[in-house]
């Protein structure tokens, strides 16, 4: 670099001079990843601002729509390479000229770090802070707990840590994570600005590493307690834990001492499975959005207004899903008390989010103005996108979709929130199959992330493209799925509900068998979570079935006599367990169990002792083959697709990845050997081993090996 000030190219960092300020540039589109040649960049930047004689001052931002995101994803799973980030991130600290940090978009993870080693920081309004390792099964490695301490305190830092949530800005600023909150919107413009605040009152490099205040006289008790609430909320996770270990260490430790302890623990966690499952979770989150065989040409149809037809609970929950995304939507109901009532249900949750403090009043008005209710078919004219949400009915799916055809604009796309019927055959009472697919949201639809994109025989390509792009617009993960009984997660849920209902008939519990799948990591059981759905859905659905014809479907037993009963669950104070006033916890309860021993009299079963082993066996294994069938079905195109499903749409742990890639870690020859000692006994169609399945151990290969 000349005296004049000429940018000096490090690319993919740059040095360059503005009068007296020392600038360092990363400019690594499109997140500015925190990879080898960006930290060797860094610290080359770095020692050109040390020698240049006519900066006395640093400032680092990083080009493009955001500061730097994280680590670069590329390198996970590689052997580290130098310079290591704590390298760089020591490097700013003890640099002897100050160094300014210009935050904006995101600084996540190694990019909050980075800034965390420099001596000012500076946010622009809108940008997000945050340390989300632990939601990779990591904890921050680079330093992040041992400074973050430093600046906000024990109790914040564990916060921020632990849960792996960002902050604003507005609220760094509050804590003390960042130093001023920039007018400017230009990072370049607020460093400068910043940087003439430094020099005007004669600031020296603040080290954060060096601070010792806000962690001095902290109590155990602080620790105790987190611990505490980890084991009441995540008794699974291994990483929360040791982010606890982690700040601890950096209240009670030197920082050189708490630096080689954050390292220690890192690793720990590096070597966890649990850290595994997680990254492929991550990764596998990304890869659904983009379906196997969807022309590159099929562009997404304008989505502007939306209709949905049931202003049920279903219903409501989706048409919050679109007023979040500010897309004014039509709810459409039969009756007048039926449309009240549904209002009512969105109005109180709005309000619930408020007084919880994660929306504003205003927010929650302004949503609530974008549902407009309606009796009129005739108001869905002009929506681009209608969602039916009606219960389990095809014939009455088919009398609206038969409507819905009539009343519609041409282009419209029509879809179902069928979870178990058949989209070819509602799609077949139109003039437009191939303006009609599945949207199958998932209970409380305001609340799940999952979105099954069903694509019908004849949906045309551009609209299973819009209905990807509406999940995404709505803050859904989206999976592509084809048409089958119960699409890809009820039809994999069904089997695993079905070996659950025989193991209570042969002799479990259902306490038993829920608190087996809770050990296992899922946040409620399958009769728990029967309850919660309610059994009158279930019980709907197999009298469906039955009248349907399907010899799959079992003769009504314990479960459906509850349903007849009236006993549905939550809603009703009592369903599979009972329930007392205003409490949501599951008790055993005598009338269920008097119910299952006359249910099995009446089959001539004698009740048996049923171990924990077989029970998980039995309903993870049947999941595993239903999967494999799918698979080989083509109903779905790649294991990561089902995997996702059950992450986000049915609790399944995430930290195991998933159940095929849970499978894989299991070894799909025992779960084979598992399945087949099954059949042979039971003889069952469930239990039939998947052809795809045989084959993937016979050649060697695991469920990965199809993504």
């Amino acid at each position: 670099m000349d005296a004049s000030g000429i940018a000096t190219d490090c690319t993919p960092v740059r040095y360059e001079r503005q009068g007296r300020t020392g600038i360092i540039t990363v400019n690594q589109p499109p997140v500015n990843a925190l990879g080898q040649a960006v930290r060797a960049g860094l610290l080359r930047a770095l020692a050109l601002g040390q020698a240049d004689g006519e900066a006395d001052l640093l400032v680092l931002l990083a080009a493009g729509r955001t500061f730097m995101a994280g680590a670069d994803i590329r390198e996970f799973g590689q052997a580290p390479l130098v310079p290591f980030l704590s390298d760089v991130v020591a490097a700013l600290e003890a640099s002897p000229k100050p160094v300014i940090a210009v935050l904006h978009g995101t600084a996540l993870g190694g990019g909050l770090e980075v800034a965390l080693g420099c001596h000012f920081r500076v946010a622009l309004p809108g940008t997000r802070l945050g340390l989300p390792e632990v939601k990779l099964g990591l904890l921050p490695g680079a330093g992040g707990t041992q400074r973050l301490p430093r600046l906000v305190g024990p109790a914040k830092a564990l916060e921020m840590i632990v849960s792996g949530d960002p902050v604003t800005a507005a609220a760094a600023l509050d804590i003390g994570l960042v130093d001023w909150l920039a007018a400017e919107p230009d990072p370049l413009a607020a460093g400068l600005a910043f940087a003439k605040r430094v020099r005007a009152k004669g600031l020296m490099p603040r080290r954060t590493g060096a601070r010792g205040d806000r962690i001095a006289a902290v109590s155990p008790l602080l620790f105790s307690a987190a611990r505490d609430d980890l084991a009441r909320k995540s008794p699974h996770l291994f990483a929360p834990h040791r982010c606890v270990d982690a700040v601890e260490a950096a209240c009670t430790l030197p920082l050189a001492e708490g630096l080689k302890r954050e390292r220690e623990l890192f690793l720990a966690c590096m070597n966890s499975p649990q850290r595994a499952g997680l990254i492929h979770s991550f990764f596998a989150e990304r890869a659904v959005a983009k379906v196997p065989g969807l022309a590159a040409d099929a562009t997404p149809r304008p989505v502007h207004r939306v209709g949905v037809i049931g202003a049920g609970t279903m219903g409501g929950g989706i048409a919050m899903c679109f007023a979040n995304a500010h897309i004014p939507t039509v709810l459409l109901d039969t009756t007048q008390e039926a449309l009240d009532r549904g209002l009512a249900t969105i109005r109180r949750n709005y309000q619930a989010s408020v007084a919880k403090g994660r929306l504003r009043q205003e927010e929650a008005d302004a949503r609530l103005t974008l549902i407009r209710p309606s009796l009129a078919y005739d108001d869905l004219a002009d929506a681009d996108l209608v969602v039916e949400a009606v219960f389990e009915s095809m014939d009455l799916k088919k009398q609206i979709f038969t409507r819905l055809d009539q009343v519609c604009r041409p282009g419209a796309i029509l879809a179902t929130n069928t979870s178990t019927l058949d989209v070819d055959a509602i799609a077949a009472v139109t003039s437009r199959p191939q303006d009609v697919a599945g949207l199958h949201f998932f209970s409380p639809a305001n609340v799940m992330r999952l979105l099954e994109v069903v694509r019908g025989r004849e949906t045309a390509p551009d609209v299973l493209a819009t209905a990807m792009d509406v999940a995404r617009r709505i803050g859904k993960v989206g999976v592509a799925v084809g048409v089958c009984y119960g699409f890809v997660g009820n039809r994999m849920l069904h089997q695993r509900a079905r070996e659950a209902t025989a193991l209570v008939d042969e002799g479990a519990a259902p306490d038993q068998v829920d608190r087996v799948l809770t050990d296992f990591g899922f946040p409620m059981g399958p009769f728990a979570m029967g309850d919660l759905a309610g059994l009158d859905v279930g019980w709907r659905i197999r009298e469906e079935r039955r009248k349907a014809g399907d010899p799959d479907t079992p003769p009504p037993g314990w479960l459906d006599r509850l349903a007849e009963q009236g006993r549905y669950g939550q809603k009703t104070g009592a369903g599979i367990y009972r329930y007392e006033a205003g409490s949501r916890t599951p008790l055993p309860d005598p009338v269920t169990a008097d119910l299952i021993a006359r249910d099995r009299a009446a089959k001539g079963i004698t009740p048996r002792a049923v171990t924990n082993q077989e029970i998980l066996e039995r309903c993870l294994y049947v999941m595993v083959n239903e999967a494999a069938k799918i698979l080989e079905e083509g109903v779905a195109a790649r294991a990561l697709d089902v995997d996702m499903i059950w992450v986000h749409g049915y609790g399944f742990p995430p930290w195991r990845g998933g159940p095929l890639f849970w499978a894989d870690q299991v070894g799909l020859g025992t779960i084979l050997g598992t399945i087949t000692k099954f059949h042979q006994a039971s003889g069952a169609k469930q239990w039939q081993p998947s052809p795809l399945l045989e084959r993937l151990v016979r050649d060697g290969h695991g469920f990965a090996s199809l993504n």
